[in-house]
């Protein structure tokens, strides 16, 4: 493997810790550091595949409990609407997503450091609506987790519960769409080598970010990965405008 990949792989496993952590999955930093590294449809296709196994680790790692109830209500029109968003991938053009999935990420990180202490209304309805549009747009840019994160703060889970039910959740959404994306050729052959630095990378990130977890306060540290993904957005918006 080259220098870059190992630099892809070190930053994938500072994503997989801080994502762990912030609760919001590990995608929302992901998507921007790989879209550093490769294209942005290859981008979608790796996230996917890493992200099977990122959730098999957090569902192990947090496996105290899941709550069934918001589990298929949150998760099945998370699945209906990733592949929705999944299939869009292959009709806008690439430039065209990348450019939208930065803008998104840079209001969404913005809306969510002004948000952090509201809480949506407990609901089947927010529910709903909650799964698709995380699914929506895991499907469309790759990462939905943040508003899957808001939907389930509203039902005050305690950590593990709510790491493992929306890990269960994902589980779903990533698994749907990394079947399109595998299809339409976003994962390519080569990346086939980097599936057991994933696999390790999902194991080890879930596990120190479980121990960190039970040492650090949840607010400031979601306002540091805030920063850090409208950081990350900016950078790659001015890269696409150079």
């Amino acid at each position: 493997m080259t220098q870059e990949y190992y630099l892809f792989l070190l930053l994938a496993l500072i994503a997989e810790i801080i994502g762990t952590i912030s609760g919001f999955g590990s995608s929302i930093l992901f998507v921007p550091i790989a879209a550093i590294f490769f294209p942005f449809k290859e981008v979608l296709g790796i996230t996917a595949v890493f992200h099977v196994f990122s959730n098999l680790s957090k569902i192990f790692l947090f496996r105290k409990g899941i709550d069934k109830n918001i589990v298929l209500k949150l998760g099945i029109p998370a699945i209906i609407f990733v592949i929705i968003g999944a299939l869009l991938t292959d009709f806008i053009p690439q430039k065209e997503i990348e450019l939208g999935m930065n803008i998104i990420l840079i209001f969404l990180s913005v809306y969510l450091v002004f948000t952090t202490n509201k809480k949506l209304e407990q609901s089947n309805q927010n529910l709903y609506a909650g799964g698709a549009i995380s699914g929506f747009l895991a499907g469309l840019i790759g990462t939905g987790g943040a508003i899957r994160g808001i939907t389930l703060a509203a039902f005050n889970l305690e950590k593990s519960i709510f790491i493992a039910t929306s890990a269960m959740i994902d589980l779903g959404v990533d698994s749907s769409r990394a079947v399109i994306y595998v299809y339409n050729g976003y994962f390519l052959k080569k990346y086939l080598i980097l599936i057991p630095f994933l696999i390790l990378i999902s194991i080890i990130g879930s596990w120190i970010g479980k121990l960190i977890l039970q040492k650090i306060s949840d607010i400031y540290f979601k306002y540091i990965v805030l920063l850090l993904i409208v950081g990350t957005s900016i950078y790659q918006l001015v890269k696409y405008f150079n």
